[in-house]
């Protein structure tokens, strides 16, 4: 030990409290008075509505209800040496009146506070040992232990004894608890799909595994496959595949040895939970209406919140930061973004957007079903208006978009501010209806605009059938944002605007104009944005548009080229195979990663480098690899989707399930200042469907910090409320979750195979051949027994056939591939009823009625 920490450790026991006689090779003790036993309570300290006196030896407060936040009550001391590199351990005991968490914190005694330790500690009315170990990292001779106990919602008595802070510790080190070394999907698998997963073991020839159902019995085994050592983890790896057994039932294990998995479901509809459960997260996230709690769960029901209603300063009426602009906009509702209430154009543009294209692809995807998220399927209070659920969510999220447009007359008109929050960081937790920050407008940004731009055309043809007026206030929105954008091509948002809320910066945004310029050519047909898509420098450049990494917030391209890829559209023949060669181009790197790694996760990123929010990252490359799939039928852009979400449920180095609610051992004590119930019991855990964000090996915030230094770039995560980089949950993550969801969702529905399982549809298409032209009348008829709403019925001619009048329905061509959509007024087809529509064309040379078609993704009986 240095002269500098004998010296600071001196000066430390001459502040020993009397009667506090420890060995004299004990480290000295830096608490005075910690054990209470001469009565006195100097020289502790005590926020106001709290005082603290010295009862039966202990101290003890009345801590009162009603303060919004753990530091509102505080009992500490102050004047505490620490030597930076030394490391302490802090004990106590203590107990409560009622349950509660508190906040023990040994920090700066000013202004900004920097914790040293900070953990949440719970207490009953049962007094037992409570000890923390923490090294130091800065020199501070006037440091402060404050026992944050405010923040519950009721009143109860707090005592405290046996208070002691010494030097001299082991340092700590912080060893995951990763459960059984036999990794799995803790939520199971589909009875026809690929059954895999991963044995850490320090064994290097083969290992016998055993398949035991819920009694115990063996019913299928088989030998390991050695793999080596995962660069993710550090762990020596083999791998075993069941995939040929496909009885359905609950309670699976893999045994191999001594060592057991966590218990799984075989069964076609193991995801429908997840399904629904990861699309109510946005119900939850929603700013300006009070959560209903019939809907959300008791647990989960809260005001209003930022509507303008004291304390909020609210959304309603919001101003720009000073000299930004000189109106306000009403700018309430939208999902906050993430762990905090924030709410960020360019967030949501790409979240609104998944979800959008999740409920896309029920109407152009074989094999996809739409009936999961129709009308009064999901956690949403407009159940019965006719329009499906999973659209009156994302109708949420697109209004506070186009409220975030700069108005007419103004400098900067059209384009979109690039976020909205508080004036400065608010703690946890915090509910939104007590939030009495001041809320801004932040400029606006180039980002921002396409991401209005993209959202909002996408939303025009999608509302298309069910509101008018909402869909022509999307594409309003959008191309007013379009030319806006090309007149302000290079407006950036500021990457030090993060006080308050993050700031979301991006200096490149070709991806973003490509992805505007994609989803407007498919909603308008306008030769001017197919021009702007071809003419992009991404276009036609795989690795450009679909990152190795994975898309994200920051990287959107690949949301417009998957749209162009599936969604029928005016691109050439040709123009079309160059984007779907990018889509498949990408997917193959991805599904490659998929088999090459020992965990059968399709992401290797370059160094492996696992960033903030990586299993989105997951989860992207998977919507890339669920697209190629559709397009394809091949089982291994399949079979790399329902790895990934292996990956997500619990096969993966830490034995984690990273979705609150799914899996034996699942996040659920994600970084949020709503759900903290880490640090209030009387708050509930997040939602189940709720992902975190995962491994960030940068380790972003003071908890990576003290606990995780060191380690490998896939273990580096905990389920910590304080860790905000590795356990957030946000809007951008839970919708490629909830698109996988639904994706495999339907390979259950479909028996696991390709999508061509016929559907509940039969078609009559009739045509009537006259010199250089025909007429045709299609009769679809709904045999299933729900209704369907709405429908759209695909098919492709198998020659050159061309469509020039229609009747009856929406009908748009794309080379020999056309699709019809309803009118406004047969959008609904009941159990056994019919809808029909027909058209006129033109024909060249001998022409041929098709005889294969879809209705919203599903293979449909033909009747000749």
């Amino acid at each position: 030990m240095g002269t500098l920490a004998v010296a600071g450790l001196v000066g430390a026991a001459l502040v020993a409290p009397a009667g506090a006689a420890a060995a004299a090779d004990d480290p000295p003790e830096q608490i005075v008075n910690g054990d209470f036993s001469d009565g006195s309570t100097a020289p502790w300290w005590w926020t106001e509505n709290n005082p603290a006196t010295v009862v039966d030896g202990r101290l003890c407060a009345d801590i009162p209800e009603g303060t919004a936040n753990p530091w509102d009550a505080i009992i500490g001391q102050s004047d505490l040496p620490l030597i930076a590199g030394e490391s302490y351990t802090l004990s106590y005991t203590a107990t409560a009146s009622v349950p509660v968490t508190i906040t023990t914190n040994v920090q700066m005694a000013v202004d900004p506070y920097t914790t040293e330790l900070s953990e949440h500690d719970q207490l009953t009315d049962t007094a037992v040992p409570i000890s923390h170990t923490f090294t130091a990292k800065a020199d501070n001779d006037a440091a402060q232990l404050a026992f944050q106990v405010g923040g519950s919602s009721h009143a109860f008595t707090l005592c405290l004894d046996d208070i002691s802070l010494r030097g001299g510790a082991e340092p700590p080190v912080y060893t995951p608890d990763t459960g059984s070394p036999v990794r799995v999907n803790q939520v199971g698998y589909l009875p026809a799909g690929p059954k895999d997963g991963t044995f850490v073991t320090d064994a290097t020839d083969p290992q016998t595994w055993t398949l035991n159902d819920a009694a115990g019995t063996a019913v299928a085994t088989g030998t390991t496959e050695p793999g080596g050592t995962d660069p993710t983890s550090g762990q020596n790896v083999q791998t075993f595949d069941f995939s040929s057994y496909t009885t359905a039932g609950d309670g699976y294990t893999v045994t191999i040895g001594d060592q057991t998995s966590e218990p799984f479901t075989i069964a076609a509809d193991v995801y429908a939970a997840l399904r629904t459960d990861s699309l109510a997260y946005y119900y939850d996230q929603r700013s300006g209406i009070a959560i209903d709690g019939s809907i959300a769960g008791a647990a989960y029901a809260r005001p209003a919140g930022h509507l303008n209603v004291a304390p909020n300063t609210g959304d309603n009426d919001v101003p720009c930061q000073p000299g930004v602009c000189d109106y306000t906009l009403d700018a309430a509702g939208g999902w906050y973004d993430a762990g905090d209430q924030g709410k960020y154009v360019v967030n949501g543009g790409i979240s609104v957007a998944e979800l959008m294209n999740a409920y896309e692809r029920t109407l152009t995807a074989q094999g996809a079903g739409g009936a999961a998220l129709g009308d009064g399927r999901l956690k949403v209070p407009e159940h019965g208006n006719g329009v499906p659920d999973i659209l009156d969510e994302a109708r949420w999220e697109l209004n506070f978009l186009m409220e975030m447009q700069v108005p007419d007359g103004q400098p900067l008109a059209g384009m979109a501010h690039h976020k909205l929050h508080d004036e400065a960081w608010t703690g946890l937790p915090q509910a939104p209806d007590k939030d009495s920050q001041p809320r801004l407008l932040h400029p606006p940004s180039t980002a921002a605009t396409l991401n209005l731009a993209a959202a909002g055309a996408q939303c025009a043809r999608l509302f298309r059938p069910y509101d008018t007026a909402f869909a022509d206030r999307c594409l309003t929105a959008s191309q007013k944002a379009w030319t806006a954008a090309e007149a302000h091509p290079a407006v950036y948002a500021d990457p030090n605007d993060a006080t308050g809320g993050g700031a979301y910066s991006d200096s490149n945004v070709t991806d973003e104009f490509y992805w505007a310029a994609a989803e407007l050519f498919i909603t308008t047909g306008d030769d001017t944005y197919r021009q702007a898509v071809l003419a992009s420098p991404l276009h036609g450049h795989s690795d450009a548009v679909f990152p190795h990494d994975g898309f994200s917030w920051g990287s959107t391209a690949a949301l417009g080229a998957l749209d162009l890829a599936t969604v029928p559209n005016k691109l050439t023949g040709d123009q079309l195979a160059t984007v779907r060669a990018m889509v498949t181009d990408a997917a193959d790197g991805y599904a490659q990663e998929s088999q090459d790694t020992l965990y059968g996760l399709p992401y290797a990123p370059s160094g492996d480098h696992y960033v903030w929010g990586s299993n989105s990252q997951v989860l992207n490359n998977a919507v890339v690899l669920g697209v190629a799939g559709d397009l394809t039928g091949e089982a291994k852009y399949r079979d790399a989707v329902v790895h990934a979400l292996d990956y997500i449920l619990g096969r993966n180095p830490l034995n984690q399930s990273y979705v609150t609610g799914f899996g034996e051992r699942n996040s659920h004590n994600q970084h949020s200042r709503i759900w903290a119930h880490q640090l209030n019991a009387d708050l509930p855990n997040p939602p189940a469907g709720t992902l975190a964000g995962g491994p960030d090996n940068q380790l972003e915030d003071p908890t990576a910090q003290s606990k995780l230094t060191g380690c490998a770039p896939a273990m580096c995560y905990i389920d910590d409320i304080e860790s905000y980089s590795t356990n957030e949950s946000a809007i951008n993550w839970n919708a490629p979750l909830a698109w996988v969801a639904s994706y495999v969702d339907d390979l259950g529905s479909n028996g696991g195979d390709d999508g061509g399982s016929k559907g509940a549809c039969q078609v009559t298409y009739t045509s009537y051949r006259w010199s250089g032209g025909f007429t045709t009348q299609v009769t679809l008829k709904n045999t299933g027994t729900a209704a369907v709403s709405p429908w759209e019925l695909a098919w492709s001619f198998a020659d050159n056939q061309k469509i020039t009048d229609r009747w009856q329905a929406e009908i748009t061509q794309s080379g020999q591939n056309v699709s019809a959509k309803p009118a406004a007024w047969n959008a609904s087809v009941a159990p056994g009823a019919s809808v029909m529509f027909g058209f006129n064309g033109t024909s060249t040379g001998q022409v041929g009625n098709p005889t294969t078609f879809t209705m919203n993704g599903a293979a449909c009986e033909t009747v000749t």
